[in-house]
């Protein structure tokens, strides 16, 4: 009998090892191989197209159950308080309108008060900055992420649809996703040390870029991501800069599967430090100590170099400094547009619909994050390459980060917000407010000059 049940178990374990071979094998020859070459088997389309029926089939379910929600049409980030466009002085003066204006000069008004007190409600209830902080809401279930109306059972077969969807994304989805993300970083740290040894010769540089770009495709394969690059004529050269708005850390994973970039950021520990170690003896990349990233001439200086090298690939920079929420494109830091190089505007835009790409991480760290994208239904994206960007003449640093922030706006999508990044974590600067109480006071400078031009012509009594 001891000799049966050993035997039995012998088998069994043969047959566990021989599945996992085959597992291994499909995995390197249906997803590794055509990820490391650039190309695609049409799983992953077959996958998008049986997704999208599924999630259209939902979404028509729901629709029939809650016809009352069909209301919901425009893009919830449009939020709960519509705000009117215009300047300080055309609101305020249409506030004034109805109260006669003295002759006698000054142009202040008890009734201004009114403006500030509404401006201020508005803020309270529903500002334009905290709300790029939190996920992007949807406005219908997407089987995946609930919206601000909370999910109720509205069917067997849909709820039947939800399991088996949870299956698949945690049962099968998950693990392979798991593993084709670690092969690639494996891959990545092994690949740049080993080309770190080579001579710098005009060989190493290719095979740094060909490692790069190949890890960095089987991790996005390791995310389910479907990229669409749009204007690949326009893409980033040698010497130059190229900005991105930031959404997510996997970004720098979009933008490498069509081409490799230069790094710039602050060095880490751990298992990032490995990964920041190894790339930076295969490629230039730029990696700062914490001192060294407060002294802004410091950065500036090694910036300047690398790009007046027309050898080394281009910068890689995300001057928000912060992820935003897929909605909008926030105030750029100056540092990359006061070095004079040419820089390309890229904008990235997610679908949220099959996952929510932002990271939140005020609320999520980093390995919480990436296991919530490897548990999404997938990563789909559109990339925009668009023209290169140079300084005009009388046009200063902020002044240009504005226009390319602009830009990148219009051709995404995107709210073009003036707010700096950095009020997710801090106060608002003093600046800020002085810049307000200035308008306004040259509003009122303006107004009594043009009041005493006025009473000047009045004729004598």
């Amino acid at each position: 009998v001891t000799d049966l049940s050993c035997g039995v178990m012998e088998d069994f374990w043969a047959v566990v090892l021989a599945g996992l071979k085959v597992w291994v094998y499909l995995i390197v020859a249906l997803l590794m191989v055509p990820a490391m070459f650039g190309f695609s088997l049409g799983i992953s389309e077959t996958y998008m197209k049986i997704l999208i029926k599924t999630l259209e089939w939902a979404t028509l379910r729901i629709q029939t159950v809650n016809t009352e929600q069909q209301i919901l049409k425009s893009p919830s980030f449009n939020g709960l308080i519509q705000r009117e466009e215009g300047s300080m002085e055309k609101e305020l003066g249409e506030l004034r309108r109805s109260r006669p204006k003295s002759p006698l000069g000054g142009d202040f008004s008890l009734s201004d008060c009114f403006y500030f007190y509404r401006r201020g409600v508005e803020d309270i209830v529903e500002d334009e900055v905290t709300q790029r902080f939190s996920s992007e809401e949807l406005v219908w279930w997407n089987l995946l992420t609930r919206t601000n109306y909370d999910f109720h059972y509205i069917s067997l077969k849909l709820t039947m649809v939800w399991v088996l969807g949870v299956f698949v994304r945690y049962c099968i989805l998950a693990p392979l996703r798991i593993m084709l993300a670690s092969i690639g970083l494996t891959w990545l740290v092994i690949g740049t040390t080993i080309v770190g040894f080579l001579p710098e010769w005009r060989l190493k540089s290719w095979l740094s870029e060909w490692v790069h770009v190949m890890c960095y495709r089987i991790c996005a394969r390791g995310l389910s991501a479907t990229i669409h690059y749009h204007n690949k004529e326009n893409r980033p050269r040698k010497g130059g800069i190229c900005v991105a708005n930031h959404t997510s850390p996997i970004d720098v994973v979009i933008l490498c599967n069509d081409g490799c970039y230069a790094m710039v950021g602050q060095s880490h520990g751990g298992l990032m430090g490995v990964l920041q170690r190894a790339m930076a003896k295969a490629c230039p990349h730029i990696w700062f100590e914490r001192a060294d990233m407060k002294d802004r001439h410091l950065v500036a200086k090694r910036l300047r170099d690398h790009v007046n090298d027309k050898t080394k690939l281009p910068i890689l920079i995300f001057p928000e400094g912060t992820c935003i929420n897929n909605t909008s494109v926030m105030m750029f830091k100056k540092g990359s547009f006061e070095i004079g190089a040419t820089i390309y505007p890229v904008a990235i835009k997610y679908d949220p619909q099959f996952g929510d790409a932002f990271w939140n991480s005020a609320k999520y760290n980093m390995v919480s994050y990436l296991l919530r994208m490897m548990t999404s239904w997938a990563i789909v994206c559109d990339v925009w390459y668009l023209p290169a960007m140079h300084q005009q003449e009388g046009e200063d640093a902020v002044q240009f980060a504005n226009r390319v922030k602009s830009a990148i706006a219009h051709q995404g999508g995107l709210l073009d917000l003036c707010w700096d990044g950095g009020l997710k974590r801090a106060k608002v600067k003093d600046t800020f407010k002085e810049q307000q109480q200035k308008m306004y006071s040259n509003m009122l400078v303006r107004g009594e000059e043009e009041s005493s031009h006025n009473s000047d012509k009045l004729p004598p009594p």
